[in-house]
């Protein structure tokens, strides 16, 4: 009996640290190509998910997707039902008030399309009087709320692809976004057909801030230089380089 008590404490033990060694990454449960997407099969697949795999290899944990709409990404982190928020979040003090962060994983621009005019510009002149699509919870609405408000009209939409289509139909003017998921819409056919790329706002990290990192609970520092070290690490390696090859022409750090 007494080394069956034993055994069993060990396998207890044993179940509890594969329990905590599982990593929940949430992902918005909408397309934001080239960053996440899913494939035919529904699986998750894109630049995000890629960098996660490399991080999850390098500190040899298992490690879960959890898909999550964008605006429930910082309640289920505070209610534990994710461990990590892994959705293109940008850096800034507003949600720092809430939540933790690693260090950047890539760098974020900003930026608009429009329809095909030949008009380019993204600036106060060029909006004025327009009204401007945006994705609700964003930095970009925060961006627009600050700088532009007065001037043009903000149109929210759930996700980047249903104001594309409002585009696609002149039912708003521009699209403002980060620029990475707007140059994937510029690549479709109806991308090709309609739309071209405006340029990008004048930076304001306060607003949009320092990057994309990682969201954590506050206080979940174990975690978090966890991840930190793997970023590193898989930046180091020549891994980062090896699969960011498949998504851009540039270093997106």
């Amino acid at each position: 009996m007494k080394h069956l008590g034993k055994a069993l404490a060990v396998a207890a033990f044993m179940l509890a640290t594969s329990a905590q060694a599982e990593i929940r990454f949430g992902v918005v449960n909408e397309a934001y190509a080239p960053y996440t997407t899913k494939d035919a099969s529904g699986k998750a697949i894109g630049w995000e998910i890629d960098l996660m795999d490399a991080i999850c290899k390098e500190l040899k944990e298992q490690c879960t997707i959890v898909d999550v709409s964008w605006d429930g990404l910082i309640p289920a982190l505070e209610s534990k039902k994710i461990d990590v928020i892994w959705s293109s979040m940008s850096i800034t003090d507003e949600r720092k008030k809430r939540i933790d962060f690693t260090d950047k994983y890539y760098s974020a621009l900003a930026g608009m399309i429009g329809a095909r005019d030949g008009v380019i510009g993204a600036t106060a002149e060029q909006l004025k009087g327009k009204t401007v699509g945006i994705a609700v919870s964003t930095t970009q609405s925060a961006y627009f709320k600050k700088h532009f408000s007065d001037i043009a009209t903000e149109k929210s939409y759930a996700t980047v692809d249903e104001s594309f289509q409002d585009l696609a139909s002149g039912r708003v003017d521009y699209i403002f976004a980060d620029t990475g998921p707007l140059k994937e819409l510029l690549k479709t056919d109806l991308g090709k057909e309609c739309c071209e790329y405006k340029g990008s706002v004048e930076a304001d990290d306060a607003v949009l801030g320092a990057g994309v990192g990682g969201g954590v609970r506050k206080g979940d520092d174990e975690l978090r230089e966890k991840l930190n070290g793997a970023i590193k690490a898989v930046r180091a390696n020549g891994t980062y380089a090896e699969f960011s090859k498949k998504y851009f022409d540039y270093d997106p750090y």
